[in-house]
């Protein structure tokens, strides 16, 4: 026997009820009469097999297997809601994109000029701080760290001590006056610096220091004078343009890491997504600074 499909307005209509535990209450925030909600109670009942209330004189109970089945429809109900909504405000033509927060000064620049020059086309942006090489439920991803098979290469992390310019004050800085300043590290270790430190053959105290969830922060800390941090010469490129930053030494160490694009492919590619990974793949200098 083929099944009713499962009425959602009863379903409705039982949360609000089961929330009250009043027939008058919930009839008032349906906008419907005591008699039509409990005619949908009714209905949700028949097709369950088994009641949701008890019915006494001074209201409504649940009844065991109805407390039992509530807070599920209640997480199914409100992940309909959310799932409805968010499409219902996005455009048609938009492209999930999810990027770490670290490459956002690299990644947001390109992102206006692209909608600059394509009015038609959206990017729906969503950053995160995990590392993750897989599309889940987005259109495109920006990948930190070992290159997946397929990808496109966006560019090499390289890095190099990049610190305000009112730090050095216009005299001439050698690897060991770095010691004097506070170290600050893009992540909880300390391992960016000691790859370039390694790298001058130089071993350096760190007396002060200062940890940061990504690269970007540590990076905005330098800018504010806070102290000097290692960056992806990529990522600073646009500041130590805008002289926000100075590279106080043409040395910069491979890390071996890179940033890289994933998109969706075959049937399920949305318009303009080939736009946008043309886009973002096209060559980025990253010459030393």
């Amino acid at each position: 026997m083929v099944h009713q499909p499962l009425p959602l307005n009863a379903v409705h209509a039982f949360l609000i009820t089961a929330r009250h535990l009043n027939l008058t209450r919930a009839a008032d925030e349906l906008c419907l009469t005591q008699g039509a909600v409990s005619r949908k109670i009714a209905a949700l009942e028949k097709w369950l097999g088994f009641a949701l209330f008890d019915r006494h004189a001074r209201g409504l109970r649940l009844t065991t297997r109805g407390a039992a089945l509530l807070p599920q429809l209640q997480q199914g109900y409100e992940l309909m809601r959310s799932a409805t909504e968010q499409a219902r405000q996005q455009p048609d033509n938009a492209l999930r994109l999810r990027a770490p927060s670290c490459v956002m000064r690299w990644l947001l620049p390109r992102l206006v000029q692209l909608e600059q020059q394509h009015p038609d086309l959206h990017v729906k942006l969503t950053t995160t701080l995990a590392h993750k090489d897989q599309l889940e439920n987005f259109d495109a991803a920006i990948v930190y760290g070992t290159t997946p098979t397929g990808s496109h290469l966006l560019f090499e992390e390289r890095l190099t001590p990049v610190m305000a310019a009112a730090l050095l004050d216009n005299r001439p800085l050698t690897v060991a006056d770095l010691a004097g300043f506070t170290f600050l590290h893009p992540n909880n270790d300390e391992r960016d610096w000691q790859l370039w430190l390694q790298a001058q053959e130089v071993k350096l105290p760190m007396r002060r220091n200062q940890h940061f969830a990504t690269m970007d922060l540590a990076i905005g800390a330098a800018i504010q004078g806070f102290g000097v941090t290692v960056a992806d010469i990529t990522l600073v490129k646009s500041d130590l343009a805008a002289q926000r930053l100075i590279a106080p030494f043409t040395s910069a160490v491979r890390t071996g890491a890179t940033y890289s694009l994933i998109s969706r492919e075959g049937k399920e590619t949305p318009p303009h997504l080939t736009t946008l990974v043309a886009w973002l793949c096209q060559p980025t200098n990253q010459s030393a600074p």
